[in-house]
């Protein structure tokens, strides 16, 4: 499909993000580094209006959403230019474009500023292998067990953190 690449209105914007469904689309989009498949689309949209899983999903429940990202949804996205939808594959992607909306979106992301933490450790580390080599009553091997220690536990908070599956914001399913 074509996409529109004229400058969005706040009405359009306002019009195209009044739809719950068009809102989940956008933020499971931008989730995907790569094109989905309109079939796996509607059913993580599908899970998210039911408020289930995809696996219990019911063959009405994803027929549904699908035919209407397909009809109505999806082209709207598309005519907009926020998506990139090519209705013989199948296939539907972020554009980047749609960058243009976040303003409308307010804050998106909740997630910790990792850096932050690793400078804070960083730091501490730092104090502690200070004292060490100054002889204040710190062990140089502790000392190494210790910073190697919680920068492994902060890593893997953060991996676990990353691969946990969340819900969507709440502007988007409001």
């Amino acid at each position: 499909m074509e996409q529109n690449n004229t400058e969005l209105s706040r009405d359009r914007v306002f019009d195209i993000l009044s739809s719950p469904r068009r809102r989940y689309v956008l933020y499971f989009l931008r989730t995907e580094p790569n094109p989905i498949q309109l079939t796996d689309l509607a059913e993580h949209v599908a899970a998210w209006e039911n408020d289930t899983t995809v696996e219990e999903l019911s063959t009405q429940q994803r027929k549904r959403v699908y035919v209407s990202l397909y009809q109505t949804h999806l082209p709207k996205l598309a005519d907009s230019g926020l998506v990139e939808y090519d209705e013989d594959s199948g296939e539907v992607s972020i554009s980047r474009k749609a960058s243009e909306i976040d303003p409308y979106l307010g804050e998106q992301s909740e997630e910790p500023r990792w850096y932050l933490y690793y400078l804070g450790l960083a730091v501490l580390s730092t104090l502690l292998i200070a004292a060490s080599v100054a002889g204040l009553g710190v062990a140089e091997g502790t000392v190494a067990m210790i910073v190697v220690g919680a920068f492994v536990v902060l890593t893997a908070v953060h991996v676990v953190y990353r691969w946990r599956e969340r819900p969507p914001p709440v502007e988007f399913t409001e």
